[in-house]
């Protein structure tokens, strides 16, 4: 009786380990790609009302932006030298084939010479977590 104990023991232990763990499954599967909600959520809390934070500057751009911004004399997250009095997202779009989305971005200066700009925030719709990708400015 020993030896069939042995052999289904030796057996079982080959079976677990050829099977795949549910934490290998989950450490290796891609996480599911970020909407169009979850983006304008982001782009939304990442702008607020006057800009980002020195904290969204630091921790939610790319290592794009941050070389683009070291080699710029404006702020490249706002296409501006200044702070605007406002900040609204506008819609997003997602293109899953090219993997990104973005939104325009409208600020808004009062005073005497009142006006508004716009530019198009990016993001990776895989990146994780969820960063600003790139910013290209209106004109």
């Amino acid at each position: 009786m020993k030896p069939l104990t042995h052999t289904l023991c030796a057996l079982l232990v080959t079976v677990v380990a050829a099977a795949p763990s549910a934490a290998a499954t989950t450490a290796t599967a891609p996480a599911p790609p970020h909407d169009a909600a979850e983006i304008r959520t982001f782009l939304t809390d990442f702008y607020g009302h006057h800009g980002p934070s020195e904290a969204n500057r630091d921790d939610r751009i790319s290592q794009a932006l941050r070389d683009k911004q070291q080699h710029s004399d404006v702020d490249v997250l706002l296409c501006s030298r200044n702070t605007p009095e406002g900040i609204e997202v506008g819609s997003v779009t997602v293109a899953p084939g090219a993997r990104v989305g973005w939104a325009t971005v409208t600020t808004h200066w009062g005073g005497a010479d009142a006006r508004t700009d716009t530019f198009t925030a990016y993001v990776r719709l895989d990146s994780r977590p969820i960063r600003l990708d790139d910013v290209i400015c209106a004109g």
